[in-house]
């Protein structure tokens, strides 16, 4: 893949002034040769695979980063669902495995590691019952592991017993990180329809489908995408469409290039390219400042969804168009914390949890990084998760919930994440109960969606 002097000469422009970066380069690794009915045998090998694999990953991606002049500010790692090669293994091994993968990250210098993971959209093994049971203390007692759980898909419909389970580990998590405002839910996602090959966190892990080691770069451009609208405010919006979907393409360029140097130099194949706009807290990185550029007095107002739905699309169209190996989840983050103009659209009460949920049906992924008063019930969150599921399940996309209910917290709080993780109000959600819904239990029967062969 070759790159011209002009395109090299816009890309400089777009990293010095618009926020242009490479979010992260991912490493996914399959763990399935390290499964050993010796738990330590199991728990060295782990280790020894994943430093082994990875060990020039920081050191390449800084090396490139310095050489071309692109950020890459992530390097991360996914590997195999934990849950797949876990076996027999306890609850206290499950989590003495998540201190080995947090020690291995901390070796490296990496940023996150995720695939402390179990697939469980259509019933529940052992071994993803000790995992999932494990999910709290392993999230609260390390850095940089991140954990995902799928209770859904549109072939299998949605595990309800999962559900409910998942609720009552958000909860718990949030409880022992109380004194960091609930943090280890921050470094959880509950998926209907997970991709195999996402390489943003929380919900990374590599998948069943993939290769014993690949690398996943996942680009980064809502500033790029903003200052291009800026220089056409009088445009309508097919004009509006066409310039994101330039935009898309440039970015899209850019960052398949940076993958590739990346990858070769390691020494593994490239996977694919995640189209996501990520939003920051920078200044004018932001999608719902994207939305508000296109009209909207603020993101939220009637017709939020309406331009959601165009800015998706377009991004998706350009980046097609520039790479062959498109990729992950694909399309808008809208998480809550990390996004300027999504934090200004809750505290001027544009921006609601309703419509946020709404938004979801045409955005890439699903409720992100949201902040709730610290006593809703788990069989409420249960019930938020169940409703982001089926708006996945019934529209055959991917769908998450990423939910902090902060604990001693109520709504209109500001709570301080830090870091990429931002700060996030805490929203109101329904005070009616869902209780007895979630406590059924059983199976959401898969939709009619399902019968395509």
């Amino acid at each position: 893949m070759s790159i011209t002097y002009n395109e090299m000469m816009e890309t400089i422009r777009m990293v010095q002034l618009e926020n242009l970066d490479i979010r992260t380069v991912t490493m996914g690794i399959s763990l399935k040769n390290c499964a050993d009915s010796d738990f330590s045998k199991m728990n060295q090998r782990i280790y020894n695979k994943i430093t082994t694999h990875a060990q020039h990953l920081k050191k390449t991606a800084e090396e490139v980063e310095k050489e071309y002049g692109i950020p890459i500010i992530n390097k991360r790692i996914s590997i195999t669902p934990i849950a797949e090669i876990l076996g027999d293994a306890t609850k206290e091994q499950a989590i003495e495995i998540a201190k080995t993968l947090d020690n291995a990250a901390k070796e490296l210098g990496i940023d996150f590691i995720g695939g402390f993971s179990a697939l469980v959209h259509k019933g529940m093994t052992k071994a993803d019952q000790t995992l999932i049971e494990a999910i709290p203390e392993s999230l609260s007692v390390t850095e940089r592991v991140c954990a995902s759980v799928s209770i859904g898909t549109t072939k299998s419909g949605i595990n309800m017993d999962a559900v409910r389970k998942m609720g009552e580990v958000i909860k718990e998590a949030a409880e022992r990180t109380k004194g960091q405002n609930g943090l280890a839910c921050a470094k959880l996602v509950v998926f209907c329809n997970p991709v195999e090959d996402n390489p943003f966190m929380a919900g990374a892990f590599h998948g069943t489908g993939e290769g014993e080691v690949v690398l996943n770069v996942g680009v980064s451009g809502p500033g790029v995408v903003l200052n291009a609208l800026k220089r056409h405010p009088e445009a309508d919006l097919g004009e509006v469409s066409e310039v994101i979907k330039k935009t898309a393409f440039k970015i899209t360029r850019a960052g398949e290039f940076i993958g590739r140097v990346v990858a070769k130099r390691l020494g593994v194949p490239f996977g694919i390219m995640d189209l996501s706009l990520a939003p920051t807290n920078a200044m004018n990185d932001s999608v719902a400042e994207i939305l508000e550029e296109m009209g909207l007095e603020r993101v939220g107002t009637h017709g939020t969804i309406a331009a959601l739905a165009l800015m998706n699309d377009a991004v998706k169209k350009g980046g097609t168009m520039a790479s062959s190996y498109v990729g992950g989840l694909s399309g808008a983050f809208i998480p809550v914390s990390e996004d300027n103009g999504m934090i200004r659209g809750v505290v001027d009460n544009a921006l609601s949890f309703s419509k946020l949920e709404a938004m979801t049906c045409v955005c890439s992924v699903g409720l992100d990084m949201i902040a709730v008063p610290g006593d809703v019930p788990a069989t409420t969150i249960s019930a938020i998760i169940a409703d982001e599921a089926a708006i996945g399940m019934i529209n055959k996309k991917t769908t998450a919930v990423r939910i902090i209910p902060v604990p001693g917290k109520s709504e209109g709080d500001m709570i301080e994440f830090g870091g990429l993780l931002g700060r996030a109000p805490v929203m109101a959600v329904n005070g009616y109960g869902s209780e007895k819904f979630i406590r059924r239990g059983g199976r959401i029967p898969a939709p009619i969606q399902a019968l395509t062969n």
